[in-house]
């Protein structure tokens, strides 16, 4: 296949983001970038010596195959409008809008000219996630009841390394963060936004493409951190805090929260009616997955305080289910190609070492990569139209459901999501992670003995 040629419009702190993994995906090539910040532009462009194009028009103008929109939320709109008029495919970062009526127009224009859009996040697609889809197939942990998703990031407003106070309370100052390129975090942005918008996708992205379309929610929404900064916002009281429980078609009941004030954690559980299938993080694209049978040793040995985080409880009584082996996926053929690439051992080198295995790693390239292998194969792209404005309303039932809480059904559907190669391929028998440790067996039957 030739190389993939994309222009990138917004070069923002999340544009390092997608750099990060750049080069692990030799057909991507990018044209050139532009954005409305010149002083961003001409960061980005030195940084990673690339041709900058005063305006978005004049970039659209070059021989493009995709458009990467990694503007601001209230400007993917217009943004992926332009591109689409202009003939381009688009891939755009989460979410696609803030407006149902603006995303079901794009896709209607997308769909009307031909061509493909489609949306972030790509965490489905990574490693972690397609091994879960694969044991949830499998029917290893029975009938699916109940799926716990987490969005809870440590408190945004304490990260800061300088903090100003007021009134003795830390809030967020300017200087934040900042990217390799100088970008800093948008957190103004963020609060505005909410964290509802910015970060529930991630977690609904995997949750419908494995239990499909969602019924209804009944959601609740509040601002719980209003002293977070004083800066003024607009709007103020943008929520900080959401919870959604999602009832499903096929009968399963979800629960997705959302805030940027709990203690980090972004777990993932699946529960059926024989196990459970869990992972600490949707983030971490290879991140651990672990398979748990329930049985009287498991369950009835997680009510002693301190066994059902205790590692010699796992291995000795089951507690927390076994680590199994990750499916193989773009981002992990990527991410062992580029192990590879590195001939000797650096600081540099070791310290992304430590990041990637115990911060975990995103490559958000895999989106674009999934993108234009679909266009090539002329198959539909993962996420397809329909997905995406699906997740879209259920994003806006969420984030709008406010502090009296509301139930919402939900009008828009999608067709059943294919089952990725990467899951249909593999030779792993996830059955026999299912079964009980030899040592788990022998402990439990002299156990039945008292």
């Amino acid at each position: 296949m030739a190389q993939v040629k994309v222009a990138v419009i917004g070069c923002g702190f999340v544009f390092d983001k997608y750099m990060d993994t750049w080069s692990r995906h030799e057909k991507l090539r990018i044209v050139g970038v532009s954005d409305i910040n010149k002083k961003r532009l001409d960061d980005v462009a030195n940084y990673y010596a690339l041709k900058a194009f005063p305006d978005n028009e004049s970039l659209l103008k070059e021989d493009i195959d995709i458009v990467l929109n990694l503007t601001t939320i209230n400007s993917h709109y217009e943004v992926t409008k332009a591109a689409l008029l202009a003939g381009k495919h688009v891939y755009s970062e989460k979410p696609l809008t803030s407006n149902l009526e603006e995303a079901r127009e794009l896709f209607e224009l997308a769909s009307k000219k031909g061509l493909r859009l489609s949306c972030a996040p790509s965490n489905t697609l990574g490693s972690t996630c397609q091994t879960i889809w694969k044991i949830i197939k499998d029917e290893l942990i029975g009938d699916v009841k109940l799926v716990y998703a987490e969005f809870d990031t440590s408190p945004l407003y304490l990260k800061n390394k300088n903090l100003k106070t007021k009134d003795g309370f830390p809030f967020l100052s300017e200087s934040y963060n900042v990217t390799a390129s100088g970008a800093p975090f948008p957190w103004k942005e963020e609060f505005e936004m909410g964290c509802t918008f910015e970060h529930v996708g991630y977690q609904l992205s995997w949750m419908c493409a494995m239990f499909g379309p969602v019924k209804s929610v009944t959601g609740f929404s509040k601002q719980i951190m209003p002293e977070k900064t004083d800066i003024h916002l607009e709007p103020s009281n943008t929520p900080d805090f959401s919870v959604g429980v999602l009832h499903f078609h096929s009968g399963v009941v979800g629960r997705v929260t959302c805030s940027i004030s709990g203690v980090n954690d972004t777990s993932m559980k699946i529960i059926g009616n024989r196990g459970m299938v869990h992972s600490h993080t949707y983030g971490d694209y290879e991140g651990s997955v672990y398979l748990e049978a329930f049985n009287k040793m498991s369950i009835k040995w997680r009510y002693i305080r301190g066994l059902d985080t205790n590692y010699v409880s796992n291995i000795l009584l089951g507690v927390g289910g076994r680590k199994v082996p990750l499916i193989k996926t773009r981002s992990k053929v990527a991410l062992e190609k580029a192990k590879r690439s590195i001939l000797s051992l650096s600081f540099k080198g070791l310290l992304g070492w430590f990041r990637r295995k115990y911060l975990g790693e995103q490559d958000k390239c895999i989106g674009l990569v999934e993108l234009y292998q679909s266009i090539h194969e002329n198959r539909k792209q993962f996420p397809p139209h329909d997905f995406s404005l699906h997740i879209t309303e259920i994003t806006l039932a969420i984030q709008e459901s406010g502090e009296n809480g509301a139930i919402r059904s939900i009008g828009t559907t999608f067709e059943p999501i294919d089952i990725p190669n990467e899951i249909l391929s593999t030779s792993i028998n996830y059955a026999d992670y299912f079964k009980p440790r030899k040592i788990t067996q022998i402990i439990e039957t002299i156990l039945d003995k008292f």
